[in-house]
């Protein structure tokens, strides 16, 4: 799919200069979580800042996954479909994915036992990292949501609605994130994968799996940049937001 260093390449050495990438975020996971639902930022200006990421869609219907230069969205049926530039997003996190270093974890591993193994590779658990996972997976499941109307419900009875999807030896490619503690509640902290099939048919939020052998691309960034909604539900809403 392209995002696949040739060779191993070595994380660079903290403490060297080197250039700085980025992560960009819209909006807030505390925002999300309290119900704020509403369009912040259009892809056409998402796309300037990454093409590789994860996210919403307006009034949270589907899961988002940045991909080769595309937007999908996953449905709450399961149908994946190419995302206009004119659609917008609550909440979304990109970057301009240019893997520095490759992890191979030798071995079948849980989704909880990749988490800690990759916890253990990483220079330090103190910065964000973008992660990149593609392969033959043994087990792999999903999740999607249903799109929502005002007034909105908190982020947490929307996932109560969530639609499962589950695989079994099937190839696909997971997106995700991996955020210090130091940044609860500005996003989640620890790991966070949407993935998608290699048939672009299916995807969602991963939720467990199986990883044999796993070849993890890896993206440290020194850079976060959050742009808040100029929206009234933003400014209004009554949860503290970061």
């Amino acid at each position: 799919m392209g995002i696949f260093l040739a060779v191993c390449v070595p994380l660079v050495s903290l403490g060297v200069a080197h250039p700085v990438s980025r992560g960009f975020q819209v909006s807030t996971l505390d925002a999300l979580s309290a119900g704020v639902f509403e369009g912040a930022i259009s892809f056409r200006e998402l796309r300037r800042h990454g093409d590789f990421g994860l996210g919403t869609f307006a009034g949270l219907d589907g899961e988002l996954i940045g991909l080769d230069n595309q937007f999908y969205q996953v449905k709450r049926d399961g149908a994946v479909l190419p995302v206009s530039d004119q659609s917008q997003t609550p909440f979304a996190v990109v970057t301009q994915f240019k893997p520095t270093q490759k992890i191979i974890l030798p071995g079948t591993f849980t989704y909880t036992e990749l988490q800690t193994a990759l916890d253990q590779k990483l220079p330090s658990l103190n910065y964000p990292y973008a992660l990149a996972i593609e392969g033959q997976f043994p087990q792999l499941q999903f999740r999607s949501v249903p799109g929502q109307t005002p007034p909105y419900p908190t982020l947490a009875a929307v996932v109560k609605q969530q639609t499962l999807f589950n695989f079994e030896q099937v190839s696909a490619t997971l997106v995700g994130f991996r955020l210090p503690q130091n940044m609860q509640g500005i996003n989640a902290a620890g790991y966070h994968f949407h993935g998608l099939t290699k048939d672009k048919k299916s995807g969602g939020h991963l939720l467990a799996g199986q990883f044999r052998n796993p070849v993890v691309q890896v993206q440290l960034m020194q850079d976060w940049q959050i742009q808040f909604p100029d929206t009234a539900a933003f400014a209004q809403s009554p949860a503290p937001i970061p």
